[in-house]
């Protein structure tokens, strides 16, 4: 059974066609060997679960790779401090019996019996001075603890921890911690909402940025339709099929991906020119998760709805700043991009035309049941039915 280009989860070379990420992962492993801690920040379905998958597979013989997820844990893990830290000691202990590791080290976390995050704290030391390699913790989904204070706390344990290694024999500690979400955990306590507290301090400052860039460019879009014509032969024309999808992208992973399953599984393989638009038209039309993440964002912030609204419906020209919480939230989120001059854009063509269908249909619903009156018959604020009734006009638009 021949491979699929895959929109969902985590992807795996040995199923899925795949870009090469060879070089993105070369980054990704620098920063590893060199001990960081960093957070891989993207937006929704942008490769982030993929990348923590190929470190397990590719370094758990160099290192001792411990990957544990937030997600779904429930609200109990935080009903009190000991709550939370037998559940990361259950996922450790969990997660290394799976993984087939020493007995020993499994029989640390199986027997652990902190109840504080500083009881913890002692429990990875004695960890990390058993392992027989450098210990590597990924942790996926912490946009859903993020805005806990017993997660925050956690994580201010760790940059502690982090800073005393450091200082020689003062502490033993996780070799590198890579967390991944869609927000940057650096500025996790940053709010937009106008009822929100906006703090700016982070338990995640020791954080090295995470630069790598995760866009398909056209050449790895062409690499991987090279894959698929080895198996399949359509004759495409590789090079315009791939720079086409990528005009309609910009390289974003998840719909660089959908625009190639719709042509193989729905538009009977028509790699043209005209099969790729006709995919991104039938992409713009349905329902997914990423275009229900994207507006689901616009409705939970109103200023980022708003900065969106502008540079979308009204065609307003802004020059990008990081600093400004609103730009960087929609930066975040890859609903914009900006060019060489700084000049803010929308991050692709699929999504101008998903954002100008919200915002349409949005005041196409607020006008239902509105009647709206031609200004002419209009006087002093009241329709003038005299002069409606003499014209013999419609006085409706």
């Amino acid at each position: 059974m021949r491979k699929e280009f895959n929109i969902t989860g985590s992807c795996n070379p040995q199923w899925h066609y795949m870009v090469d990420t060879r070089k993105r992962f070369e980054a990704v492993e620098t920063l590893i060997e060199r001990g960081k801690y960093f957070t891989i920040n993207r937006a929704r379905q942008y490769g982030k679960t993929t990348i923590l998958d190929m470190i397990w597979r590719r370094l758990s013989e160099k290192y001792i790779v411990v990957p544990i997820s937030f997600e779904g844990i429930g609200d109990s893990a935080y009903a009190s401090e000991e709550a939370l830290v037998k559940t990361i000691s259950k996922m450790m202990a969990r997660r290394l019996n799976s993984l087939k590791r020493d007995e020993s080290l499994v029989e640390i976390w199986e027997n652990c019996a902190a109840k504080s995050l500083n009881d913890l704290s002692t429990v990875i030391t004695d960890f990390c001075r058993k392992a027989p390699n450098p210990v590597v913790v990924t942790i996926d989904e912490v946009d859903k603890s993020s805005d806990n204070q017993l997660f925050l706390n956690f994580l201010g344990m760790l940059r502690n921890k982090y800073l005393d290694r450091n200082i020689e024999g003062m502490d033993y500690t996780f070799h590198s911690v890579i967390l991944a979400g869609v927000y940057d955990v650096k500025n996790i306590k940053l709010k937009i909402r106008p009822e929100a507290e906006k703090k700016y301090n982070s338990p995640w400052n020791i954080a090295t940025d995470f630069k790598v860039d995760m866009t398909f460019h056209p050449e790895e879009i062409a690499q991987m339709l090279t894959d698929y014509e080895k198996d399949v032969h359509t004759g495409m024309d590789i090079k315009a099929v791939s720079e086409e999808i990528y005009k309609y992208t910009f390289g974003y992973p998840f719909l660089v991906s959908k625009l190639c399953k719709v042509i193989d599984e729905e538009l009977g393989q028509n790699w043209t020119i005209e099969g790729v638009q006709t995919a991104t038209k039938q992409t713009i039309l349905e329902k997914n998760t990423l275009f229900t993440s994207m507006t689901k964002n616009l409705e939970n912030y109103p200023e980022l709805k708003q900065f969106i609204y502008a540079i979308s419906i009204n065609g307003d020209v802004v020059t990008y700043d990081a600093n400004n919480p609103v730009m960087d939230f929609a930066s975040m989120f890859s609903i914009i991009k900006y060019d060489e001059r700084r000049k803010v854009r929308i991050h692709n063509i699929i999504f101008e035309e998903v954002l100008n269908n919200y915002f349409i249909a949005e005041r196409t619903i607020a006008n239902l049941g509105k009647q709206r009156f031609d200004p002419n018959y209009v006087r002093d604020g009241q329709l003038d039915m005299e002069m409606v009734l003499l014209t013999g006009r419609d006085s409706t638009i």
